[in-house]
């Protein structure tokens, strides 16, 4: 999986285990994201929906939740071996991913930024409405991802070129799960009314200033392949000045209204509420929005670093340290809410 911001990797074990004593047959993952928590879901038997509005999480969800990995055949797997051989064999080309993130930025050494622009057009021309499709999409996402220059958000490159940065870029198949989904491109807060009740629901919603559009706009740009025009330093996507791509979650004032309101509306059994002491929300008043919904309100709290970037610390375009490093560490919370004993039984053993 991709370097990302939020990425609940830590956690999965713990939401594992949740998962499996909980008896849900049926499951939404909304914020998906990388799609780790949904795939987690996937993996204990939940038919799980995945709702997130970047492109690249829907490639990521078509990827690992609804293409169901024992449903495949020996020749698929021969079909996506061929597919990959053939791709990582293409020699590079001087396209939109070379101009912009390895000439006018530094995202990419010149040589992965080509070949990135020749595998990207040929999924395109070769694979588009095939089922391989956006599985070549998430190997190549990956594969940039292991040769990228950034601290793994994407609003700015390092000074000095990562050491993964000179590794050649390679096309891997994606570890495919058992189990089937639906992905879902959507606004979470303007899908939540229609989808279908679920038996467990895990809620993982932007909860301070940082914009996942402008962190990861390049992932999004490959997915789109759009060559849109780009502004500044770090040559993010000029729609990501326009307010439709700014999320009510990104803005203090009026994010705890609409998550207080999506916890209310989410038809589900049981909710899973994850949230950090770095949120706009202290934990009181998430345990408040989670009573709302009656029964239980269980709390795991649990020690973690902060990502990459903060732990580095902030720099200009010139490569000068204009920000100190206030701390590494911050407390990850599960919120489980649901019928007492079931939350009881979700939550024995797994406080910290």
């Amino acid at each position: 999986m991709i370097k990302y911001l939020g990425s609940k990797r830590l956690l999965v074990p713990v939401l594992g285990r949740i998962f499996a004593t909980s008896g849900a047959t049926t499951g939404l993952d909304l914020f998906t994201g990388t799609t780790r928590v949904a795939q987690e879901m996937c993996r204990q038997g939940i038919a799980t929906t995945a709702v997130d509005i970047a492109s690249y999480s829907e490639i990521f969800a078509r990827t690992y939740v609804e293409l169901d990995a024992q449903a495949l055949t020996p020749a698929d797997h021969a079909e996506l071996k061929q597919a990959l051989a053939r791709l990582n064999a293409l020699p590079g080309v001087r396209g939109y991913i070379t101009r912009t993130f390895s000439e006018a930025a530094r995202y990419f050494q010149r040589a992965n930024a080509m070949r990135i622009d020749a595998v990207r057009q040929a999924i395109e021309t070769d694979y588009a409405g095939t089922w391989l499709y956006p599985v070549l999409l998430t190997s190549l996402i990956e594969a940039a991802d292991a040769v990228d220059s950034t601290v793994g958000v994407q609003m700015a490159y390092l000074k000095e070129w990562a050491p993964r940065s000179f590794r050649p870029l390679t096309l891997k198949a994606p570890p495919l799960v058992p189990g089937t989904g639906r992905a879902l491109r959507a606004d979470v807060l303007d899908v939540v009314d229609s989808l279908d009740p679920v038996d467990v629901a895990y809620l993982d919603p932007p909860y301070n200033q940082h914009r996942y559009y402008t962190n990861y706009h390049v992932w999004e740009t490959l997915v789109r392949w759009d060559a849109p025009e780009y502004y500044g330093v770090a040559c993010k996507r000029l729609d990501c000045r326009d307010e439709a791509t700014k999320s009510v979650f990104n803005k203090r004032r009026q994010m705890p209204q609409a998550l207080a309101e999506l916890i209310a509306t989410v038809r589900a059994e049981v909710l899973i509420l994850s949230f950090s002491n770095e949120g706009f929300v202290p934990l009181g008043e998430l345990r408040e929005m989670c009573q709302v919904r009656g029964g239980a309100v269980e709390v795991l709290s649990f020690a973690s670093q902060r990502y990459n970037g903060a732990r580095i610390g902030v720099f200009n375009p010139h490569g000068q340290k204009v920000s100190r490093i206030s701390h590494t560490r911050n407390t990850e919370y599960l919120l489980v809410c649901g019928e007492p004993q079931r939350v009881e039984a979700m939550t024995r053993n797994l406080q910290v």
